[in-house]
């Protein structure tokens, strides 16, 4: 059984490495893979539907995969160095806060444990450990108050290499079957491997996170299929005429 003291270090423990806060490699996986899915699906099926030629589809599918590749990575990058300074800039505002207003910084640390079911003696135990050791009041204060956890700037550079090289893999996948089959059969091939994969991709994350791996496998497919058929309903709309 938990001691009080070995209970609230478990809190603390949990509240700055649930890794639910935490950016991952899951999640720069899916982001990169479903945009190159979906985007370059668009515009294979907008380029054939105008074109009817597999060579257009296939140099604007490449081109199309490698400008998101690189743009999808340079997003991801930026953004994880913004998370850790929006982090830092939070963090030093807590410290100055502690400083300046100590006993207002200790009634949100009990209020927070409060709510979370805490009273009596032990709350009054948990407050004093908490704020008699300033990295961990401001750290609880940043996981618990803000929902932010600390961002490693040296993730970012991962984080772009994840977004860009699954953003390939992604658009690779719609653009295969233009280069083995004629651009009448990799329409309809493209547009159902695409949807069986992101169906794929939606029930692997619901698995791995939290949620019903069928509904997350079906919403993914259907969003990014309809997502997709709008590029192919341009190219109907502006669909070129054959030469003479």
């Amino acid at each position: 059984m938990n001691t009080p003291h070995s209970l609230h270090e478990e809190l603390i423990h949990h509240s700055l490495t649930d890794p639910h806060r935490r950016g991952s490699g899951l999640s720069d996986f899916i982001l990169g893979a479903q945009d190159g899915l979906v985007n370059v699906l668009g515009v294979v099926l907008g380029i054939a539907a105008a074109t009817n030629d597999a060579r257009v589809v296939l140099v604007a599918g490449l081109a199309t995969t490698f400008a998101e590749s690189i743009s999808m990575g340079a997003v991801a990058f930026t953004t994880t160095l913004a998370d850790a300074d929006l982090y830092q800039s939070e963090r030093e505002r807590e410290y100055r806060h502690i400083v300046e207003a100590p006993k207002l910084e200790t009634e949100e640390i009990r209020d927070i444990y409060k709510r979370k079911g805490f009273n009596g003696e032990l709350l009054n135990r948990i407050v004093q450990t908490i704020t008699a050791n300033e990295d961990v009041w401001v750290a609880v204060m940043m996981a618990e108050e803000h929902q932010l956890s600390p961002v490693d700037r040296r993730t970012a550079m991962r984080a772009a290499w994840v977004v860009g090289l699954s953003a390939i893999v992604g658009s690779l996948v719609p653009i295969a079957p233009f280069m083995f089959l004629p651009v009448s059969t990799s329409m309809w091939v493209s547009v159902l491997v695409t949807a069986l994969v992101l169906f794929a991709i939606g029930a692997y994350k619901a698995r791995v996170t939290v949620g019903k791996p069928m509904r997350s496998g079906m919403e993914m497919m259907l969003i990014g299929t309809i997502s997709a058929l709008a590029g192919y309903l341009v190219g109907v709309l502006l669909k070129i005429p054959p030469l003479p």
